[in-house]
């Protein structure tokens, strides 16, 4: 019920302090002797106490037009009762530093303005006598407080949309991660159970016919399940570095187990890659390289590695059958794309005459060190 009185947002803030003025102005009004009667007075009290609250909740011109009667107020107080309880002023100074046009904000440092000279006319019959040592730093710095006002509350603003805009990111990065480690282990899932499910069947046929292959199959089949694990447990742990030349080295070992040979190239010097750029380009080519295992039907792969004006390609070339369309709307390519666009590179896919397919990721080198992190 109280928060329908009194904002809040500032009743741990301002309300003591509030109170504390309210009362103490209640106070120097009724306590003065003054020529004018006491219900005069508690209607000009009561006036302030509602020009307060629709200063207190409101900023548009709502605010401006309590404030100028405020300021009325203030000027009678000071006429009537005690020149120095324009002191009060600051309450409407106050006020004005939140109003959220800048134009109310300057209309009502206008109104107290007047507020001082029309005190100053009707008490000492000269506009201009407030400039004293007493009242002209009090005329200051009530003109000067809603611009720091305004700048503090402007400040918080923005740190309160910057909050908000963190929150958002952060849920929007735990959002890509989700989709990220989901993307990782089908690549990382698919390669090796691809393989463990084609040595499975493999040992099968062969359990009757040749007990020794078979055995060295199952064995392959064991190895490679122990690989998945390590590689799943590596991906669930946060995003592991992963080396592009172990990756090589890993698909070398895929691929000859599928009798596919494999050729690396280097052209250029190998550049200094971000660990993020190189996980991502290694986590792109083992898709590459399932993919070659589960559609090309090749005999034969090359991995080329190239880097010249600060770009740098990883080429992955096979003599397969080359249905790029099937590549096209696959699972795997959109991996390999959405990894090397966050890179700000791209991905080309290309039929070869000779049959097979290429597939092109380029990458910009921003003069990056080695292990260094985005």
């Amino acid at each position: 019920m109280f928060r329908k009185i009194y904002p809040e947002d500032q009743i741990n803030t301002y309300l003591i302090i509030d109170v504390i003025v309210i009362v103490s102005l209640f106070y120097n009004v009724l306590s003065v002797d003054s020529p004018v009667p006491i219900g005069v007075s508690l209607s000009l009290l009561a006036a302030f106490l509602f020009t307060y609250y629709m200063m207190l909740w409101y900023k548009d011109i709502r605010l401006l037009f309590a404030a100028l009667t405020a300021c009325s107020i203030f000027a009678l107080f000071a006429i009537f009762y005690k020149p120095w309880l324009l002191l009060y002023g600051f309450i409407v100074s106050d006020f004005l530093g939140r109003a959220h046009a800048k134009r109310l904000m300057w209309i009502g440092i206008v109104g107290l303005f007047a507020m001082h000279i029309s005190t100053a006319y009707a008490l000492y019959g000269h506009w201009f006598t407030f400039y004293s040592p007493v009242q002209l730093p009090i005329l200051i710095l009530q003109l000067v407080l809603p611009f720091m006002i305004r700048i503090r509350e402007k400040s918080k603003l923005l740190k309160e949309e910057l909050d908000t805009a963190n929150q958002k990111l952060e849920r929007y990065i735990q959002e890509e991660e989700r989709h990220r480690i989901a993307r990782d282990l089908h690549d990382t899932l698919g390669q090796s159970l691809t393989m463990i499910t084609m040595k499975s069947q493999l040992a099968t046929r062969l359990v009757e016919k040749d007990a020794d292959q078979a055995k060295k199959e199952m064995t392959e089949v064991m190895n490679t399940s122990r690989r998945v694990l390590k590689q799943v447990r590596e991906l669930v742990t946060t995003m592991k570095f992963v080396s592009l030349e172990e990756e090589v080295s890993h698909a070398k070992e895929i691929l000859s187990l599928q009798n596919i040979t494999l050729e690396v190239k280097q052209e250029g010097a190998t550049p200094q890659l971000l660990k993020v750029a190189e996980s991502m380009l290694a986590l792109s080519l083992r898709e590459a390289v399932t993919n070659i295992i589960k559609h090309s039907r090749a005999t034969h792969c090359t991995i080329v590695k190239e880097y010249a004006n600060n770009e740098y390609k990883l080429q992955v070339i096979d003599n397969g059958i080359g249905k790029i369309d099937q590549m096209q709307t696959g699972n795997g390519i959109t991996s390999i794309r959405e990894r090397i666009h966050l890179l700000q590179g791209n991905v080309c896919l290309t039929s070869l005459p000779n049959g097979g397919m290429s597939i092109t990721m380029t990458i910009p080198i921003h003069n990056a060190k080695r292990g260094a992190t985005l």
